[in-house]
This record gives C-alpha cells, sequence and structure tokens, in this order.
C-alpha cells in the first residue's frame, strides 16, 4: 500500500559508499518503529555530492525496492539528507521592530524574522537550507529561548543558517525524483545524526557530534541546548582506502578489506610481528602487509581529520564549552582504537554514539548501527516538521534509553580482528592464509563494520 497519512514516512541517506531508505511509522504513543530498511552501495557519488545522476538514480532504486518489499508500503515521498563540501553555514540576527511595547509577541512575529532569513544573502549559485533560530532578545533581554507571550518593541533573534550550493541540491533531488519519490525537505546529515545520538543533556552541557563517512566528516556543535556551530569536511573512510591503497601498492577492493578488517587508528604493541598475505593479481606475487605498516597509514590520515575537527571547535568559540565531550559516530567511528585517538589528540571525553534511544526496529542490528546514526535521525526529523520550517522545537517522542550498547560495536570489532589474526612466533611474523576470499563475504554481509 502507499504512504496515507503522517504516522508513516520515509528517509534516504544518499552517502558515498551506501544508500539506507528507512520507512518508520509512529504509534498512537509517539514512539517510532523502522518497519521498512533497505540498503545497498552507492554509485556515483564523491565526497557526498552527486556527480552521475543515473547511477545514483539506480542506486535508490535499488535501495527503495528493499525498503518497500520489507515494509509493504510504497515509498511516495521521503525526507532525504544532503552534505558535502559545498555546504557552509553563517549566524545572522534578524530584529523586527513592533508598533507597541505593550502588546505580547506573537508566533506571527517569529515567523516574520524566519521569512526574512530565507531571503538572506547568498554567495552566487547558493540556496538556503536551514534556518535555525538559536535565541531571542526582547528589548534589553537576551538569551530568551521562547519570546512568545512577552511584551517588548524590539524583537531580535540570533540565527544559525546553512547554505548549500542549488545545482548540488537539485542533482540530489533529480535523483530521488527519477524514482517517482517527492522531496519532502532537504536535511543536513550532521543534523540529522545529533537528533539520533545526542541526549538534551549533551546538548545542554555542551557537545561536538563527529560523523564519519565514506566521503566526508560531518560537524555539529551544540551549546546550552541550541546548534551552535556546523562544519562538512571534505574527507572520510574512502580517503583512508584511499592511502592504504596507494601506501600498500595494492587494488581499492583489497584495501577495503584491509581496513575494515585488520586496520586500527593507532599501531600499538601487540600488531608487530603480525602481517596480512594479500593475494597477487595479473600475474603479481603475493604480497605481505605488516600491520603495524597499515596501522600508520591510517593514523596519519585520522590524525588530519581529528586535528580539522580540533581547528574548527577552536575557530568556532566552543574549546572550552564541550562539557559532553565529543561523540563520534558514522560508520568510521567503527575503526579500531579510533577513540583512543580521538581522546589522545583533543583533550576531551570521547565515546562512540549508537541510534538508538528514540527508535525501535523490527530490523534486529539496525539501531545498533553507527553507520545509521544519519539515516534514523532523518526519520526521526521528518516525524517532527517544527525542525524543519526554520522554528526549533524539543523533540517529544518515547525514549527507549540502550546505553549498554553505546560502546558494544567497538568491543565486537575487536574481538573479530584478534581472531583473524594468528600468531607465528617461530618465524618472527604472523600470515594470515586462506581467508581473504571469507573477508570479503564478512566485509558484504556485516554492515555495521563498513566505513
Amino acid at each position: 500500500m502507499e504512504q496515507q497519512n503522517s504516522n508513516i514516512i520515509a528517509a534516504i541517506d544518499v552517502g558515498t559508499t551506501k544508500i539506507v531508505v528507512l520507512v518508520g511509522r509512529k504509534d498512537e504513543n509517539g514512539t517510532i518503529e523502522v518497519i521498512g530498511y533497505g540498503r545497498t552501495e552507492s554509485k556515483g557519488v564523491r565526497r557526498g555530492a552527486v556527480l552521475n545522476i543515473e547511477e545514483t538514480s539506480r542506486s535508490i532504486r535499488d535501495a527503495v525496492a528493499q525498503a518497500e518489499e520489507t515494509s509493504g508500503i510504497k515509498i511516495t515521498e521521503a525526507y532525504v539528507g544532503i552534505a558535502g563540501q559545498h555546504i557552509r553555514s553563517e549566524r545572522c540576527t534578524q530584529t523586527k521592530n513592533r508598533n507597541l511595547q505593550t502588546e505580547t509577541i506573537s508566533q506571527a512575529d517569529i515567523e516574520f524574522l524566519v521569512s526574512q532569513m530565507r531571503d538572506a544573502p547568498t554567495e552566487m549559485g547558493e540556496e538556503v537550507l536551514h534556518i535555525l533560530p538559536q535565541s531571542y532578545t526582547v528589548d534589553d533581554e537576551k538569551d530568551i529561548l521562547s519570546p512568545v507571550g512577552m511584551c517588548g518593541k524590539r524583537l531580535s533573534c540570533d540565527f544559525h543558517i546553512v547554505f548549500g550550493k542549488t545545482s548540488a541540491a537539485n542533482n540530489l533531488r533529480t535523483c530521488v525524483e527519477q524514482n517517482g519519490i517527492k522531496v519532502k525537505s532537504l536535511i543536513l546529515e550532521p543534523l540529522a545524526s545529533s537528533t539520533a545520538v545526542l541526549t538534551d543533556d549533551d546538548k545542554e552541557l555542551g557537545v561536538a557530534l563527529v560523523d564519519i563517512g565514506g566521503g566526508t566528516t560531518d560537524l555539529a556543535i551544540f551549546i546550552d541546548g541550541r546548534i551552535f556551530h556546523t562544519e562538512v569536511i571534505p574527507y572520510g573512510g574512502n580517503t583512508v582506502t584511499n592511502d592504504i591503497k596507494k601506501g600498500c601498492n595494492i587494488l581499492e577492493r583489497q584495501a577495503e578489506g584491509l581496513k575494515v578488517q585488520f586496520g586500527s587508528a593507532i599501531a600499538t604493541a601487540d600488531l608487530a610481528n603480525k602481517s596480512v598475505t594479500i593475494p597477487g593479481s595479473g600475474g603479481l606475487k603475493p604480497k605481505d602487509i605488516t600491520l603495524t605498516n597499515l596501522a600508520n597509514i591510517i593514523n596519519a590520515r585520522m590524525d588530519e581529520i581529528i586535528k580539522t575537527v580540533k581547528h574548527q571547535i577552536e575557530v568556532s568559540g566552543a574549546r572550552k564549552d564541550l562539557g559532553a565531550g565529543i561523540v563520534i559516530t558514522g560508520g568510521g567511528s567503527m575503526l579500531k582504537n579510533l577513540v583512543q585517538l580521538f581522546a589522545a589528540r583533543t583533550g576531551y571525553e570521547i565515546r562512540i554514539g549508537v541510534p538508538n534511544r528514540l527508535i525501535k526496529s523490527k530490523f534486529e542490528s539496525v539501531t545498533n548501527m553507527p553507520s545509521n546514526s544519519t539515516s534514523i535521525g532523518l526519520l526521526i526529523m521528518g516525524f517532527d516538521n517544527t525542525l524543519n520550517d526554520g522554528v526549533a522545537d524539543n523533540i517529544q517522542f518515547k525514549i527507549e534509553e540502550k546505553n549498554d550498547t553505546e560502546t558494544s560495536a567497538t568491543e565486537e570489532m575487536d574481538d573479530t580482528t584478534a581472531n583473524n589474526v594468528e600468531e607465528k612466533p617461530n618465524k618472527g611474523k604472523a600470515f594470515v592464509k586462506n581467508i581473504w576470499n571469507k573477508t570479503f563475504d564478512f566485509i558484504t554481509t556485516v554492515d555495521d563494520k563498513e566505513f
């Protein structure tokens, strides 16, 4: 059957490495459940931007077909995530001078300020994607969260405005609409991810959400419960894969397999004297890759990403305000020892964010996979329309806390990695034999370890 009411919606996350489509249903108690799930390899996308409309459209079609089959719902409209290095943000202030100081401020006054921001100055070829109020000022009273009902002659609001290239947004819309699906709204992906994994307490204390995807690393900073800064960093898991490919002179698929199965963000002592044998191709001999060398390659790129994140935190002015530290999510957060590297380089408390707080799923692993943070966040934001029209409000859903799974994903990957490396002390090296095909079977079937 087709989508017929606001209790059933769909979300589409078009990433560089994967496309995820979710169908969600909200019951009478306000609980959201994932009832449809589709996931396919992404083609035609690089660093979050569509470069080949036909390939991307076909990838979306495959994921949509899976979600429709598992949910029994024909998808006709969806909330779609957008990211890419073309995204930028600014803080702007808009003011309205009112006729009478004794008149109370109404919702119409708020909507007037928002409408003025829709005409905010943009650079050539840009459009406004999000208008996010941060705080209001009524006459001389500052830092007001909700001025409706107050009296005052001068009303102003500080906004966080997100801009994106119109061409990039239109290409993404075209890919979705070619499959007969109307784009209800384009939602900035780091905002979606933060909705899925951060608590209100995190946002009040001050927190940086770092979503490490395949093509980009997305940053969203919250202070005093409000969005403070957003940034899209043009490096992600694919950049690491490419570094391994070049550093080891191997094929891209072999580099991806090494990263997922044996990669580490830190060259720890236990990796010494261990290596992986890569099968030869095209008549070339097999090649031994030491796990220490692999870790050093990964470490160099992750170090660069972390330094960029740290720099963005500092230039935004939030360095001393992150009481809740940094939460990392996305497929890249699954890399072994990444939490430890983030902590050592930034000095903040670090944890992995899993999107299992505000939603449940009939698919066992969907809400326990950091790589699904964006798609689940899109679904949650889609059910809260106020988050898409510039008038921010708190999300009111039934919360099912599952904090015990927040770090279990990392632990699971550690165990898997350890079980696939055999030490041979007599030879001074550990060679992993007869497992390469199994490795790639593992990569294609266990999605929560892909980044």
